[in-house]
């Protein structure tokens, strides 16, 4: 079963991204959700999500950290992470690929965009 993990402590980003996920609940995937980088840290290290969409500014360690945290560990590196986030400068976009993010992608966002790359990440083909 695929897994798609969303990070974000702002529940309506939450909301709003199950929601242009939902399709995929029904070719299998599962959708998990954290408000924070200690519980993603948790979530990823039990789940092994294949798809991580994961915002840089969350409480108790923040998403770079955490992305940095999930590469550099061998048994987790493959999953794929994608940092959502507000900050919008070449400097912060730098900084998430220096911490080994797959994908900086800024709020606001298209859900097309992110229903899409997903279904790209997952190997979901259309139909």
């Amino acid at each position: 079963m695929k897994k798609i993990l969303i990070v974000d402590d702002e529940p309506n980003i939450i909301i709003l991204m199950e929601q242009i996920l939902e399709e995929l609940e029904d070719k299998g995937v599962l959708l998990l959700t954290a408000k924070d980088g200690k519980k993603a840290l948790e979530v990823i290290k039990k789940e092994e999500p294949d798809l991580v969409f994961l915002d840089v500014m969350i409480p108790h360690i923040s998403g770079l950290e955490v992305c940095k945290i999930v590469k550099d560990n061998n048994h987790l590196s493959h999953v794929y992470i994608i940092l959502l986030t507000a900050r919008g400068q070449s400097f912060d976009e730098e900084n998430g690929m220096e911490a080994g993010a797959d994908l900086y992608i800024t709020k606001p966002f298209r859900p097309k965009e992110i229903l899409l790359k997903s279904k790209s990440i997952l190997g979901i083909d259309e139909v």
